[in-house]
């Protein structure tokens, strides 16, 4: 019965359709071509032979994936690697990685009749679902074409358990089609017996891991010889009041430090117009990544207002202010940063990452800040290159033994 109110609810919300995509796209949050990819038309050839799914919802999951998607490519057994996401911003990510038989659809809208052609057309061996990405039509039809289903590292957080606990009959279902289960903490384990999800395994955060790969054109390093010059803070994956935030930690540095620049990476780039209307109110002086020339004496701010280079500041980033965190957002990912050996700075609201931060707060490598004046007061301008090195080691080994237990499922599948 809950089942039939999803479809007819989601078949009531197609009726709008047309209008949601031309307003998400005129605020620049969809593909003005590939959009019809979410109601499964297909723009890409799949080929003969075995192909591998894996879908992540935006652009930390992808990034977290791309390692073990590098490993594939080099797996002769496999013909091609499908890779799906809900977001443009994780599409263009996709893009920058050169990959020979991987390729990139938008996942298509959770109404049975969509999820039916998508299974139709690219027929799985295996499909590799991230962290907390559960759709019950999709799932539902997965198992009907019997398709080894694996939830890959999973995370169910005390407040979605509790939504899923509300319809049990329905979410047991659901959960139920999960052939396999890898979890990034011992919290999520619980939920998902719970949830009927029968082979759990943990075997650690694949945040730990990431793609630290870089790659610098002239007009980058022309620009980062000029950064070397200054002292820099970065914040990143910000939201909305914490760009005014950090602005107002930058007026409180530059009384001591006067070669001082801030650099402001939004979660949201389709802000960026907002974001420096709000610094230059403040007497800020801001250029932003996208100009054609960038001079950076005298600027104040620098807005990083491009896709999927953040790790090119981290790179030389001493301290980072990360975003989601001041607001009720439950925080964002810290390991992408720590790994370059930044410190890490963040407000009260980080119940997504409670475990990652446990261990940061371990190796001293993060600080709860609250106020302009402690961010101010708790930023430094070194690295610490130890701690780096441990990082890097507990990464190579999540990412190994996750290879391992992928290479069990695939291979026996395909």
């Amino acid at each position: 019965m809950i089942f039939f109110i999803y479809q007819f609810l989601l078949s009531i919300i197609l009726l709008f359709s047309p209008i949601i995509i031309i307003i998400r796209i005129l605020k620049n949050k969809e593909h003005k071509f590939r959009f019809k990819e979410k109601f499964s038309f297909i723009s890409k050839k799949r080929g003969g032979g075995k192909l591998i799914w894996f879908h992540g919802s935006s652009v930390g999951e992808i990034l977290s994936v791309i390692p073990i998607i590098k490993n594939y490519e080099n797996d002769k057994s496999i013909n091609k690697i499908l890779l799906t996401s809900s977001t443009l911003s994780s599409s263009k990510i996709f893009q920058k990685f050169k990959f020979k038989k991987t390729i990139h659809q938008f996942y298509p809208i959770d109404h049975m009749l969509f999820s039916r052609k998508f299974l139709d057309y690219w027929r799985p061996n295996v499909a590799i679902f991230l962290e907390s990405e559960i759709w019950p039509s999709m799932f539902k039809s997965i198992k009907d074409k019997n398709i080894f289903l694996i939830l890959l590292n999973a995370r169910i957080t005390k407040k979605s358990f509790n939504r899923w606990s509300n319809i049990e009959k329905f979410s047991q279902s659901i959960f139920g089609s999960i052939d396999k289960a890898y979890t990034q903490n011992l919290e999520t384990n619980y939920f998902l017996k719970k949830l009927n999800v029968k082979n759990i395994r943990s075997i650690g955060n694949l945040k730990f891991i990431g793609d630290d790969s870089l790659k610098s054109d002239k007009a980058d390093k022309k620009l980062f010889s000029q950064f070397k010059k200054y002292k820099t803070f970065v914040a990143a994956s910000t939201h909305e009041s914490e760009e005014l935030f950090a602005a107002k930690t930058h007026i409180l540095l530059k009384k001591k430090i006067k070669n001082i620049i801030t650099i402001i990476i939004p979660r949201h780039i389709n802000r960026v117009e907002q974001i420096i209307s709000e610094m230059r109110g403040l007497g800020l002086k801001v250029a932003t990544r996208s100009s054609s020339k960038i001079i950076l004496k005298n600027i104040d701010i620098f807005i990083v207002d491009t896709f999927g280079e953040s790790k090119k500041f981290y790179k030389f980033a001493t301290t980072v202010f990360l975003g989601k965190s001041l607001i009720k957002g439950g925080g964002q990912n810290p390991l992408e940063p720590a790994r370059f050996g930044t410190k890490i700075l963040h407000g009260p609201g980080v119940d997504n990452f409670k475990d990652v931060y446990k261990y940061l707060r371990q190796l001293k490598i993060s600080t709860e800040v609250s106020s302009p004046q402690k961010c101010a007061s708790s930023i430094i301008f070194r690295k610490n290159m130890k701690k780096v090195k441990k990082m890097k080691y507990l990464g190579s080994t999540i990412l190994k033994k996750t290879i391992n237990e992928l290479d069990k499922s695939i291979h026996n599948e395909i």
